[in-house]
């Protein structure tokens, strides 16, 4: 049985030529919240606690998504991220780099079967308040 698991989308990044472009765009046409970051979407989870996702377009020189060759990154949220990122390499993953920890959790990445790299992240809500 897994230790940890996905339990959403936790944000969606992809490499844009003009980033500060489409943050305007998307905030002008879509009604985005944008912020230096992107913009961040709050909604509660199935126990009614907030939760968010974050939209971010990066500079498409960025090397953040490497390394993938993708021009997106997808961002899971997930339950006990050190114990899901020890059964993925037991089960032959590849994970990238080192668990990072900030005020707002923690992070750690995997490449998938095609090699995309796929950012995990056990969130800790609250920070963004």
């Amino acid at each position: 049985m897994k230790k940890g698991k996905v339990i959403g989308i936790g944000g969606v990044f992809f490499k844009s030529d003009n980033p500060q472009n489409a943050k305007d765009w998307y905030q002008k046409h879509l009604g985005f919240n944008t912020d230096d970051w992107g913009a961040t979407f709050w909604w509660k989870d199935k126990d009614g606690k907030d939760a968010t996702t974050q939209w971010s377009p990066f500079s498409s020189d960025t090397d953040y998504f490497e390394p993938s060759k993708k021009d997106f990154m997808f961002n899971y949220r997930v339950e006990n991220l050190v114990e899901l990122l020890a059964q993925l390499k037991e089960e032959g993953v590849t994970v990238v780099g080192e668990i990072q920890e900030f005020e707002y959790g923690k992070f750690g990445w995997i490449l998938d079967n095609e090699n995309n790299k796929i950012e995990l992240w056990e969130p800790v809500d609250e920070a963004f308040k």
